[in-house]
């Protein structure tokens, strides 16, 4: 393989769809069918009058298998418009997180400590557990996430990336 075959991109796809039953599964089967990555996927309407959702994915691959997965969605029939977010100009991206950590003495002190510095806020507790809710790119995430492994780290939840571009132009 060439440099440029090897070269593995990350990109966020918005692909704005009719709102009704079954793209979902016609969406994500155009992923698993040719053996596509779906590294994070969230999906929500968002118009009721013309009855749209948003479907967000963040997915790899060369350049080359890139324009083939937008291009195969576009032919879709509920596809109605794709947009690159990671190529198509500067964008806003956040993913949501519920943290969970157990632990009592100095590591629950540790805990709130790095909560603070990350801007985690504290959702739920007890004597012995937080529930931290913490939301920002997915790599800040990841970091919080591997210092609450030592301290007691019980349980993630996480949302999936969100994403829209900057600007006053929509999807």
């Amino acid at each position: 393989m060439s440099p440029k075959e090897t070269n593995i991109e990350k990109r966020t796809i918005a692909v704005l769809v009719d709102n009704e039953p079954g793209v979902l599964a016609r969406v994500i089967g155009l992923f698993s069918g040719r053996g596509y990555n779906i590294e994070s996927l969230t999906v929500s309407e968002v118009d009721q009058r013309k009855s749209f959702s948003r479907i967000t994915v963040v997915t790899s691959g060369t350049p080359q298998i890139l324009e083939q997965i937008k291009a195969q969605l576009d032919r879709l029939v509920p596809v109605h418009r794709i947009s690159d977010l990671t190529n198509e100009g500067p964008a806003v991206e956040r993913e949501l997180a519920l943290v969970k950590v157990a632990g009592t003495g100095e590591k629950r002190v540790e805990s709130l400590r790095i909560a603070d510095i990350f801007r985690a806020r504290v959702v739920d507790s007890s004597h012995d557990h937080f529930v931290f809710e913490m939301t920002g790119k997915s790599d800040k995430l990841d970091v919080f996430i591997d210092l609450m492994q030592p301290l007691g780290l019980v349980d993630v939840s996480r949302t999936g990336v969100v994403a829209i571009s900057r600007g006053p132009k929509g999807l």
